[in-house]
């Protein structure tokens, strides 16, 4: 399988809290392998196979954040 990279921006997130959220959820998403949050530009990186889009900005929802 191809490893596919998503990068999306969440401006709500300010903190270590906010990572930590963020990245729980979205690690629990099926075919996700790494995520990494950049609080410095607000961007999320998950890494990934089969990665789903949606599936990833419902795990950003469910943290509490917002896409851009």
């Amino acid at each position: 399988m191809d490893t596919q990279t998503l990068t999306l921006a969440v401006p709500g997130m300010t903190c270590g809290h906010c990572e930590a959220a963020v990245t729980g959820e979205v690690t629990a998403v099926a075919g996700v392998t790494n995520v990494m949050v950049d609080l410095e530009t607000k961007l999320v990186t998950v890494t990934g196979t089969q990665l789903e889009r949606d599936a990833i900005v419902a795990a950003i929802n469910a943290a509490g954040f917002d896409v851009a």
